[in-house]
């Protein structure tokens, strides 16, 4: 969701705000990782951990860290009146000044993989709160060389910071998984000069470098047995949503498809500031918030609120998002 972002025929996105800070004790790290390095990453930090079972698949989410970010009229409904955003989040009892976004990379155990999907923000989101994907993921049990597949659903810096450590990547087990649209845009020179070039830069400091390790996929293509890509655009260029089916059950995995619980899912036509193609992108929403209700199935979003799954219903020319609560426990 996070960098300044441009194409020719897309408007400016803006910045990323800074995340919140909580003192929880986390534990050590894996042993691919130096121990100063590991001790460094995994101070006090507040880690979120939320395990569910879909068939015989394991999912866990963790959380990277959350913002608070300022003036939500700035971000969705920026074709709308001020006062329209204001109302809907009074509607949903919701600040109106201000609004929190939660960053959820998730593990994927299929029992043949243990998957990462998505890893936060990494060594350049520390300073605000964020970057906790690390310790997390160690405190869900998982070490760093357990992981067999890194998937990216797209490449913002919230979703590629935490590839590399220092200079290496942490997952040295790994093989990646991305869109070759997208990768192709964010290590192109064109990038070079525009309101991306930063996001770019960081595509070719941690995604790159991995290439040789990663193979492409495109829509309606299968990952592994049980989880499909689903081509989802205008968020960015090649943004993918992943469809998991286990033992005959669904779920579907939105990624940035939809930011914000209420705004965007009540209003999926409603135009957001970082998605890049913003027609696009509410032709994306509105075809994925559809699929979820006709066919009553559990999604995540990597901007819901942890632990970030849930279910939705129709409401009006939009939805309505239910938590997930107890549905996977019994």
């Amino acid at each position: 969701m996070t960098e300044p972002l441009k194409t020719n025929r897309r408007r400016v996105l803006g910045t990323a705000a800074v995340g919140l800070f909580a003192p929880v004790m986390s534990p050590l790290l894996g042993a691919t990782m130096s121990s100063a390095r590991a001790a460094a990453v995994a101070g006090p930090l507040d880690l979120e951990i939320k395990r569910y079972q879909l068939g015989s698949f394991k999912l866990t989410v963790i959380s990277d860290g959350a913002s608070i970010q300022q003036k939500p009229w700035e971000t969705f409904g920026t074709d709308q009146p001020q006062s329209a955003v204001e109302d809907l989040l009074r509607t949903n009892f919701l600040p109106t000044q201000k609004f929190a976004v939660s960053y959820a990379p998730a593990i994927l155990d299929t029992g043949s993989e243990v998957i990462l999907i998505d890893t936060g923000f990494g060594e350049s989101g520390r300073m605000s709160g964020s970057g906790k994907m690390l310790p997390a993921l160690a405190a869900a049990g998982y070490s760093t060389d357990q992981i067999s597949i890194v998937l990216l659903t797209h490449m913002h810096r919230d979703h590629i910071g935490g590839l590399i450590e220092g200079s290496i990547s942490p997952f040295g087990s790994a093989r990646y998984v991305a869109n070759a649209t997208e990768y192709d845009f964010w290590v192109s020179d064109n990038r070079k000069g525009t309101p991306a070039e930063a996001n770019h830069l960081i595509a070719l400091s941690n995604v790159k470098p991995l290439a040789p390790k990663m193979t492409f996929v495109e829509d309606g293509q299968e990952v592994v047995p049980g989880v499909t890509a689903i081509s989802a655009p205008g968020h960015s260029p090649g943004h993918m949503m992943l469809h998991l089916e286990s033992d005959g059950q669904r779920m579907v995995m939105i990624a940035d498809t939809v930011v914000h619980y209420a705004l965007s899912v009540q209003r999926p036509d409603w135009e957001v500031r970082f998605d890049m193609d913003k027609a696009l992108a509410a032709v994306s929403r509105k075809r994925a918030l559809d699929m979820i209700a006709t066919d009553h199935l559990p999604f995540m979003g990597y901007h819901m609120p942890h632990p970030s799954i849930g279910y939705l219903d129709r409401s009006g020319s939009g939805y309505h998002y239910a938590p997930a609560t107890y549905q996977f426990d019994i």
